[in-house]
């Protein structure tokens, strides 16, 4: 008995499968009328109709297409003149601090390029957009030109640490 009640359940089943699955019978396509314009006849490869005397005048007002993280003399810089090679040419985002020696005049920094180049960095030594203030046991310190208009500052201190803190 409930042999046949599961077999006749799992029929009915099958069958309401393949009944959604069927499609629908098609229907004859109806044939699109278009109706020619009331105005007159317009050609649709006809080139757009030009602006009709409007200007844009900003008045002062600075243009809202300018990417904001990029302004002042660092995109003028980036963008118009070319950068030394090496060491030289990279500018602080563009290298990691992958490492630390002890040497005997102190430490020295190991950092790799957005080039995958590996360069070893002293303090004293030029980025593109600063100089290595400092290198210490786990961090490099770098004296940072800010290119701002808006900010009062001009060199900023930032430090690359030799591992990211894991709270971040």
């Amino acid at each position: 008995m409930k042999k046949t009640a599961v077999l006749s359940a799992a029929l009915v089943a099958v069958a309401a499968v393949v009944t959604a699955q069927t499609p629908s019978p098609a229907q004859p396509p109806q044939a699109a009328v278009v109706a020619p314009p009331q105005g007159g006849a317009v050609d649709p490869m006809a080139p757009p109709l030009e602006a009709q005397g409007f200007t844009y005048d900003p008045a002062g007002r600075p243009d809202p297409f300018v990417n904001l993280v990029r302004r002042g003399l660092d995109a003028q810089r980036s963008l118009t003149s070319d950068r030394p090679a090496g060491l030289a040419g990279l500018t602080l985002a563009e290298v990691a601090l992958k490492g630390t020696v002890h040497s005997g005049d102190g430490y020295v920094a190991l950092l790799q390029g957005a080039d995958n180049r590996t360069y070893i960095v002293r303090a004293g030594d030029k980025l593109f957009d600063g100089a290595v203030q400092a290198v210490s046991q786990d961090a490099m310190v770098v004296l940072q030109d800010v290119s701002d208009p808006l900010s009062q500052e001009t060199r900023r201190e930032v430090r690359k640490a030799l591992r990211e803190s894991e709270d971040r």
